[in-house]
Protein backbone atom coordinates (compact mmCIF):
# COMPACT_ATOMS: atom_id res chain seq x y z
CA UNK A 1 0.00 0.00 0.00
CA UNK A 2 1.23 3.54 -0.68
CA UNK A 3 2.71 5.26 2.35
CA UNK A 4 0.83 8.31 3.67
CA UNK A 5 1.54 10.81 6.42
CA UNK A 6 -0.74 9.66 9.21
CA UNK A 7 -0.36 11.19 12.70
CA UNK A 8 -3.30 9.03 13.83
CA UNK A 9 -1.27 5.86 13.33
CA UNK A 10 -0.85 4.05 16.68
CA UNK A 11 2.50 4.90 18.23
CA UNK A 12 3.16 7.91 15.98
CA UNK A 13 3.68 10.37 18.83
CA UNK A 14 5.93 7.93 20.70
CA UNK A 15 8.17 7.64 17.63
CA UNK A 16 7.31 9.38 14.34
CA UNK A 17 10.69 8.65 12.76
CA UNK A 18 9.86 5.27 11.24
CA UNK A 19 6.96 6.86 9.35
CA UNK A 20 9.27 9.69 8.26
CA UNK A 21 11.78 7.10 7.00
CA UNK A 22 9.17 5.42 4.82
CA UNK A 23 8.00 8.72 3.41
CA UNK A 24 11.56 9.94 2.79
CA UNK A 25 12.40 6.76 0.91
CA UNK A 26 9.13 6.21 -0.97
CA UNK A 27 7.46 9.62 -1.41
CA UNK A 28 9.70 12.49 -0.22
CA UNK A 29 7.55 15.12 -1.97
CA UNK A 30 4.25 14.01 -0.52
CA UNK A 31 0.70 15.22 -1.09
CA UNK A 32 -1.09 14.09 2.04
CA UNK A 33 -4.78 13.09 2.14
CA UNK A 34 -5.38 16.41 3.92
CA UNK A 35 -4.24 18.29 0.82
CA UNK A 36 -0.97 19.37 2.43
CA UNK A 37 2.23 19.19 0.43
CA UNK A 38 4.98 17.80 2.66
CA UNK A 39 8.75 17.51 2.13
CA UNK A 40 10.80 14.81 3.89
CA UNK A 41 14.23 14.98 2.21
CA UNK A 42 16.95 17.24 3.69
CA UNK A 43 17.93 18.91 0.43
CA UNK A 44 14.30 19.62 -0.51
CA UNK A 45 13.50 21.06 2.93
CA UNK A 46 16.66 23.18 2.92
CA UNK A 47 15.93 24.50 -0.57
CA UNK A 48 12.35 25.48 0.21
CA UNK A 49 13.19 27.11 3.56
CA UNK A 50 15.74 29.33 1.79
CA UNK A 51 13.65 29.98 -1.32
CA UNK A 52 12.98 33.76 -1.50
CA UNK A 53 9.84 33.09 -3.57
CA UNK A 54 7.99 31.59 -0.64
CA UNK A 55 5.89 33.21 2.07
CA UNK A 56 4.81 32.69 5.67
CA UNK A 57 1.82 35.01 5.32
CA UNK A 58 -1.47 33.08 5.15
CA UNK A 59 -2.86 35.81 2.89
CA UNK A 60 -0.75 34.36 0.08
CA UNK A 61 -2.38 30.94 0.27
CA UNK A 62 -4.54 30.39 -2.80
CA UNK A 63 -8.21 29.98 -1.89
CA UNK A 64 -7.48 27.88 1.20
CA UNK A 65 -5.43 25.39 -0.78
CA UNK A 66 -5.86 22.51 1.66
CA UNK A 67 -8.95 20.85 3.09
CA UNK A 68 -7.34 21.07 6.55
CA UNK A 69 -7.03 24.85 6.28
CA UNK A 70 -10.57 25.20 4.92
CA UNK A 71 -11.91 23.06 7.77
CA UNK A 72 -10.04 25.19 10.28
CA UNK A 73 -11.70 28.35 8.98
CA UNK A 74 -15.14 26.70 9.05
CA UNK A 75 -14.51 25.55 12.60
CA UNK A 76 -13.50 29.04 13.70
CA UNK A 77 -16.59 30.60 12.11
CA UNK A 78 -18.84 28.09 13.86
CA UNK A 79 -17.19 28.60 17.25
CA UNK A 80 -16.84 32.37 16.97
CA UNK A 81 -19.49 33.60 14.51
CA UNK A 82 -19.14 37.25 15.52
CA UNK A 83 -15.42 37.69 14.85
CA UNK A 84 -12.68 37.13 12.32
CA UNK A 85 -9.42 35.22 12.91
CA UNK A 86 -6.74 37.49 14.36
CA UNK A 87 -3.88 38.07 11.94
CA UNK A 88 -0.61 37.97 13.86
CA UNK A 89 2.16 40.48 13.21
CA UNK A 90 4.63 38.12 14.90
CA UNK A 91 7.94 37.76 13.11
CA UNK A 92 7.15 34.14 12.19
CA UNK A 93 4.03 35.18 10.27
CA UNK A 94 5.15 38.14 8.14
CA UNK A 95 7.26 38.50 4.98
CA UNK A 96 9.74 41.16 3.89
CA UNK A 97 9.76 44.11 4.05
CA UNK A 98 7.86 43.89 7.38
CA UNK A 99 9.89 40.87 8.44
CA UNK A 100 13.17 42.62 7.57
CA UNK A 101 12.15 45.64 9.65
CA UNK A 102 11.00 43.58 12.65
CA UNK A 103 14.04 41.31 12.61
CA UNK A 104 16.37 44.29 12.42
CA UNK A 105 14.73 45.87 15.45
CA UNK A 106 14.63 42.64 17.47
CA UNK A 107 18.16 41.56 16.56
CA UNK A 108 19.46 44.60 18.41
CA UNK A 109 18.49 42.92 21.69
CA UNK A 110 19.34 39.32 20.73
CA UNK A 111 23.02 39.59 19.92
CA UNK A 112 25.29 36.57 20.62
CA UNK A 113 27.29 38.69 23.10
CA UNK A 114 24.16 39.60 25.05
CA UNK A 115 23.02 35.97 25.13
CA UNK A 116 26.43 34.69 26.29
CA UNK A 117 26.33 37.18 29.17
CA UNK A 118 23.37 35.18 30.48
CA UNK A 119 25.41 32.01 31.04
CA UNK A 120 26.08 32.78 34.71
CA UNK A 121 22.42 33.56 35.35
CA UNK A 122 21.29 30.38 33.62
CA UNK A 123 23.78 28.33 35.65
CA UNK A 124 22.52 29.86 38.91
CA UNK A 125 18.91 29.09 37.98
CA UNK A 126 19.70 25.48 37.03
CA UNK A 127 21.52 24.99 40.34
CA UNK A 128 18.59 26.48 42.25
CA UNK A 129 16.02 24.27 40.53
CA UNK A 130 18.11 21.16 41.12
CA UNK A 131 18.72 22.14 44.76
CA UNK A 132 14.96 21.91 45.27
CA UNK A 133 14.84 18.23 44.28
CA UNK A 134 18.29 16.90 45.11
CA UNK A 135 17.38 15.52 48.55
CA UNK A 136 14.26 13.80 47.15
CA UNK A 137 16.02 11.38 44.83
CA UNK A 138 13.37 11.90 42.17
CA UNK A 139 12.00 14.66 39.96
CA UNK A 140 9.74 15.38 37.02
CA UNK A 141 12.21 16.82 34.54
CA UNK A 142 9.57 18.92 32.77
CA UNK A 143 7.90 20.50 35.81
CA UNK A 144 11.06 20.82 37.92
CA UNK A 145 13.60 22.02 35.35
CA UNK A 146 12.73 22.01 31.64
CA UNK A 147 9.73 24.34 31.99
CA UNK A 148 10.74 26.75 34.78
CA UNK A 149 14.23 27.41 33.38
CA UNK A 150 13.38 28.99 29.98
CA UNK A 151 10.21 30.51 31.44
CA UNK A 152 12.22 32.28 34.16
CA UNK A 153 15.01 33.29 31.77
CA UNK A 154 12.69 34.88 29.19
CA UNK A 155 10.63 36.53 31.96
CA UNK A 156 13.76 38.06 33.49
CA UNK A 157 15.15 39.03 30.08
CA UNK A 158 11.91 40.78 29.23
CA UNK A 159 11.64 42.35 32.65
CA UNK A 160 8.17 40.85 33.10
CA UNK A 161 6.64 41.39 36.55
CA UNK A 162 5.85 38.40 38.74
CA UNK A 163 2.91 36.43 37.38
CA UNK A 164 1.14 33.13 37.85
CA UNK A 165 3.63 30.75 36.23
CA UNK A 166 1.20 27.83 36.02
CA UNK A 167 -1.54 30.01 34.49
CA UNK A 168 0.83 31.38 31.85
CA UNK A 169 2.04 27.86 31.10
CA UNK A 170 -1.56 26.69 30.65
CA UNK A 171 -2.26 29.52 28.20
CA UNK A 172 0.97 28.86 26.34
CA UNK A 173 0.24 25.14 26.07
CA UNK A 174 -3.19 25.82 24.61
CA UNK A 175 -1.93 28.46 22.16
CA UNK A 176 0.83 26.40 20.53
CA UNK A 177 -1.70 23.75 19.49
CA UNK A 178 -2.79 26.24 16.80
CA UNK A 179 0.50 25.55 15.02
CA UNK A 180 -0.64 21.99 14.25
CA UNK A 181 -2.38 21.38 10.91
CA UNK A 182 -5.07 19.32 12.68
CA UNK A 183 -6.96 20.24 15.83
CA UNK A 184 -10.33 19.58 17.44
CA UNK A 185 -13.03 22.21 18.06
CA UNK A 186 -12.28 22.05 21.78
CA UNK A 187 -8.56 22.61 21.15
CA UNK A 188 -9.37 25.62 18.96
CA UNK A 189 -11.76 27.07 21.53
CA UNK A 190 -9.13 26.64 24.27
CA UNK A 191 -6.37 28.12 22.09
CA UNK A 192 -8.35 31.21 21.08
CA UNK A 193 -9.50 31.84 24.65
CA UNK A 194 -5.97 31.38 25.98
CA UNK A 195 -4.58 33.75 23.35
CA UNK A 196 -7.05 36.45 24.38
CA UNK A 197 -5.93 36.14 28.00
CA UNK A 198 -2.25 36.09 27.03
CA UNK A 199 -2.52 39.13 24.74
CA UNK A 200 -4.42 41.08 27.40
CA UNK A 201 -1.79 40.18 30.00
CA UNK A 202 1.14 41.17 27.76
CA UNK A 203 -0.55 44.39 26.61
CA UNK A 204 -1.02 45.39 30.24
CA UNK A 205 2.64 44.61 30.98
CA UNK A 206 3.73 46.74 28.00
CA UNK A 207 1.60 49.66 29.20
CA UNK A 208 3.21 49.38 32.63
CA UNK A 209 6.70 49.01 31.19
CA UNK A 210 6.42 52.18 29.10
CA UNK A 211 6.30 54.08 32.40
CA UNK A 212 8.98 51.94 34.05
CA UNK A 213 11.73 51.51 31.45
CA UNK A 214 14.73 49.55 32.68
CA UNK A 215 17.76 47.56 31.47
CA UNK A 216 15.71 44.68 30.07
CA UNK A 217 14.67 43.23 26.73
CA UNK A 218 11.12 44.55 26.76
CA UNK A 219 12.34 48.08 27.46
CA UNK A 220 14.85 47.66 24.64
CA UNK A 221 12.11 46.50 22.27
CA UNK A 222 9.96 49.48 23.24
CA UNK A 223 12.80 51.91 22.56
CA UNK A 224 14.45 50.05 19.65
CA UNK A 225 14.58 52.25 16.57
CA UNK A 226 15.67 51.81 12.96
CA UNK A 227 15.67 54.90 10.74
CA UNK A 228 13.02 56.51 12.93
CA UNK A 229 10.87 53.36 12.96
CA UNK A 230 9.67 51.72 16.18
CA UNK A 231 7.39 48.79 16.98
CA UNK A 232 3.68 49.55 17.27
CA UNK A 233 1.75 48.40 20.36
CA UNK A 234 0.24 45.50 18.41
CA UNK A 235 3.63 44.48 17.02
CA UNK A 236 5.15 44.64 20.50
CA UNK A 237 2.38 42.45 21.91
CA UNK A 238 2.78 39.88 19.13
CA UNK A 239 6.59 39.75 19.34
CA UNK A 240 6.59 39.39 23.12
CA UNK A 241 3.88 36.73 22.92
CA UNK A 242 5.95 34.84 20.36
CA UNK A 243 9.11 35.06 22.49
CA UNK A 244 7.21 34.11 25.59
CA UNK A 245 5.21 31.23 24.13
CA UNK A 246 7.07 29.66 21.21
CA UNK A 247 10.45 30.61 22.67
CA UNK A 248 10.10 28.80 25.95
CA UNK A 249 8.01 25.89 24.62
CA UNK A 250 10.74 24.85 22.19
CA UNK A 251 13.45 24.97 24.88
CA UNK A 252 11.28 22.85 27.18
CA UNK A 253 11.16 20.26 24.39
CA UNK A 254 14.91 20.46 23.76
CA UNK A 255 15.71 19.71 27.40
CA UNK A 256 13.04 17.03 27.79
CA UNK A 257 13.64 15.22 24.50
CA UNK A 258 17.40 15.53 24.93
CA UNK A 259 17.57 14.03 28.41
CA UNK A 260 15.25 11.19 27.38
CA UNK A 261 17.47 10.44 24.37
CA UNK A 262 20.59 10.34 26.55
CA UNK A 263 18.98 8.05 29.12
CA UNK A 264 17.96 5.68 26.34
CA UNK A 265 21.53 5.75 25.00
CA UNK A 266 23.69 5.22 28.09
CA UNK A 267 27.00 5.10 26.24
CA UNK A 268 26.38 8.60 24.89
CA UNK A 269 25.25 9.82 28.32
CA UNK A 270 28.50 8.55 29.85
CA UNK A 271 30.57 10.27 27.15
CA UNK A 272 28.88 13.58 27.95
CA UNK A 273 29.25 13.09 31.70
CA UNK A 274 33.02 12.61 31.30
CA UNK A 275 33.74 15.36 28.79
CA UNK A 276 32.55 18.96 29.27
CA UNK A 277 33.98 19.91 25.88
CA UNK A 278 31.18 17.90 24.21
CA UNK A 279 28.40 20.10 25.61
CA UNK A 280 27.93 22.35 22.57
CA UNK A 281 28.10 19.57 19.98
CA UNK A 282 25.94 17.29 22.11
CA UNK A 283 23.13 19.86 22.19
CA UNK A 284 23.26 20.20 18.41
CA UNK A 285 23.11 16.41 18.12
CA UNK A 286 20.14 16.26 20.50
CA UNK A 287 18.41 18.98 18.46
CA UNK A 288 19.02 16.86 15.37
CA UNK A 289 18.11 13.52 16.90
CA UNK A 290 14.68 14.44 18.32
CA UNK A 291 13.87 17.94 17.12
CA UNK A 292 11.69 20.18 19.34
CA UNK A 293 10.14 21.63 16.17
CA UNK A 294 9.20 18.90 13.72
CA UNK A 295 7.71 20.97 10.89
CA UNK A 296 8.10 24.44 9.41
CA UNK A 297 5.61 25.85 6.91
CA UNK A 298 5.91 27.88 3.74
CA UNK A 299 3.47 29.08 1.06
CA UNK A 300 4.68 29.01 -2.54
CA UNK A 301 4.56 32.32 -4.43
CA UNK A 302 5.41 30.67 -7.74
CA UNK A 303 5.62 27.17 -9.18
CA UNK A 304 8.23 25.02 -7.41
CA UNK A 305 9.61 21.77 -8.83
CA UNK A 306 11.11 18.85 -6.94
CA UNK A 307 12.12 16.23 -9.48
CA UNK A 308 8.95 15.32 -11.37
CA UNK A 309 6.64 16.82 -8.74
CA UNK A 310 5.26 20.31 -9.28
CA UNK A 311 3.81 22.44 -6.48
CA UNK A 312 1.64 25.25 -7.77
CA UNK A 313 1.72 28.87 -6.54
CA UNK A 314 -0.29 29.60 -3.42
CA UNK A 315 0.08 26.10 -1.92
CA UNK A 316 0.73 25.38 1.74
CA UNK A 317 3.89 23.25 2.18
CA UNK A 318 5.17 21.62 5.38
CA UNK A 319 8.90 20.91 5.57
CA UNK A 320 9.50 17.97 7.92
CA UNK A 321 12.55 19.06 9.91
CA UNK A 322 12.43 15.87 11.96
CA UNK A 323 12.80 13.77 8.82
CA UNK A 324 15.43 16.03 7.23
CA UNK A 325 17.52 15.73 10.40
CA UNK A 326 17.58 11.92 9.98
CA UNK A 327 18.50 11.95 6.29
CA UNK A 328 21.46 9.56 5.79
CA UNK A 329 22.50 11.50 2.69
CA UNK A 330 23.61 14.29 5.05
CA UNK A 331 24.20 12.61 8.42
CA UNK A 332 25.49 9.21 7.27
CA UNK A 333 24.20 5.65 7.51
CA UNK A 334 23.92 5.95 11.32
CA UNK A 335 21.61 8.98 11.13
CA UNK A 336 18.98 7.21 13.25
CA UNK A 337 21.50 6.73 16.07
CA UNK A 338 22.57 9.24 18.73
CA UNK A 339 26.22 10.32 18.54
CA UNK A 340 27.20 13.29 20.72
CA UNK A 341 30.51 13.48 18.81
CA UNK A 342 28.87 13.59 15.36
CA UNK A 343 30.93 15.96 13.20
CA UNK A 344 27.93 17.01 11.09
CA UNK A 345 25.50 17.61 13.98
CA UNK A 346 25.55 21.37 13.42
CA UNK A 347 23.98 20.95 9.97
CA UNK A 348 20.59 20.13 11.49
CA UNK A 349 17.52 22.15 10.53
CA UNK A 350 15.96 22.19 14.01
CA UNK A 351 16.02 26.00 13.97
CA UNK A 352 14.84 26.22 10.38
CA UNK A 353 16.91 28.05 7.76
CA UNK A 354 16.87 31.18 5.65
CA UNK A 355 15.50 34.52 6.78
CA UNK A 356 13.19 32.84 9.32
CA UNK A 357 16.01 30.97 11.09
CA UNK A 358 15.14 31.00 14.79
CA UNK A 359 16.07 34.33 16.37
CA UNK A 360 16.50 32.68 19.77
CA UNK A 361 18.73 29.82 18.60
CA UNK A 362 21.75 30.99 20.60
CA UNK A 363 19.67 31.29 23.78
CA UNK A 364 18.11 27.83 23.32
CA UNK A 365 21.56 26.30 22.79
CA UNK A 366 22.92 28.03 25.90
CA UNK A 367 20.04 26.87 28.08
CA UNK A 368 20.29 23.34 26.71
CA UNK A 369 24.04 23.13 27.30
CA UNK A 370 23.85 24.37 30.89
CA UNK A 371 20.69 22.48 31.90
CA UNK A 372 21.55 19.11 30.39
CA UNK A 373 25.27 19.22 31.19
CA UNK A 374 24.67 20.19 34.82
CA UNK A 375 21.86 17.66 35.33
CA UNK A 376 23.69 14.60 34.03
CA UNK A 377 26.90 15.40 35.92
CA UNK A 378 25.28 16.37 39.20
CA UNK A 379 23.31 13.11 39.24
CA UNK A 380 25.64 10.51 37.67
CA UNK A 381 23.17 7.65 38.27
CA UNK A 382 20.23 9.54 36.76
CA UNK A 383 17.64 7.13 35.37
CA UNK A 384 14.12 6.91 33.99
CA UNK A 385 11.34 6.19 36.47
CA UNK A 386 9.11 4.94 33.65
CA UNK A 387 9.58 3.22 30.31
CA UNK A 388 6.42 4.93 28.96
CA UNK A 389 7.02 8.69 29.01
CA UNK A 390 3.97 10.83 28.27
CA UNK A 391 4.22 12.88 25.06
CA UNK A 392 2.26 16.04 24.32
CA UNK A 393 0.79 14.50 21.11
CA UNK A 394 1.57 17.57 19.02
CA UNK A 395 2.56 17.36 15.38
CA UNK A 396 4.68 20.52 15.13
CA UNK A 397 6.15 21.08 18.61
CA UNK A 398 7.18 17.59 19.76
CA UNK A 399 7.78 17.29 23.47
CA UNK A 400 7.00 15.53 26.73
CA UNK A 401 4.24 16.37 29.17
CA UNK A 402 6.26 14.85 31.99
CA UNK A 403 9.41 12.76 32.47
CA UNK A 404 9.82 11.25 35.96
CA UNK A 405 13.47 10.56 36.87
CA UNK A 406 15.29 8.95 39.78
CA UNK A 407 18.78 9.46 41.23
CA UNK A 408 20.66 9.04 44.49
CA UNK A 409 19.67 11.82 46.92
CA UNK A 410 22.44 14.23 47.93
CA UNK A 411 22.71 17.49 49.82
CA UNK A 412 21.92 20.73 48.04
CA UNK A 413 25.56 21.81 48.23
CA UNK A 414 26.90 18.76 46.38
CA UNK A 415 26.96 20.27 42.93
CA UNK A 416 28.85 18.75 40.03
CA UNK A 417 31.34 20.90 38.15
Amino acid sequence: MPVVFNPFEPGFFDDPYNQYLQLREQDPVHLSPLGLWMLFDYDDCFALLRNPRTSVDFANEHELSTEARAERLRMFQELFPDRSPRESTGILFVDPPDHTRLRSLMSKVFTPRRVEQLRGTVQELVDEFLDEVTTEGRMDLIADLAFPLPFTVISEMLGMPEADRLQLREWSHAMVKMLDPILTPEEMRSAVTAAEHMFDHIAEVIRWKRDHLAEDLLSALITAEEDGDVLSSEELTDQVSLLFVAGHETTVNLIGNGVLALLRNRSQLELLQRDHSLDANAVDELLRYDSPVQFSRRITLEEVRFGDRVIEPGRFVMTCLGSANHDPAVFGPDADQLDVRRATAGRHLAFGSGIHHCLGAALARLEGQVAIGTLVRRFPDLDLATDQPRWNNRIVLRGLEELPLTFTPTTARARAG
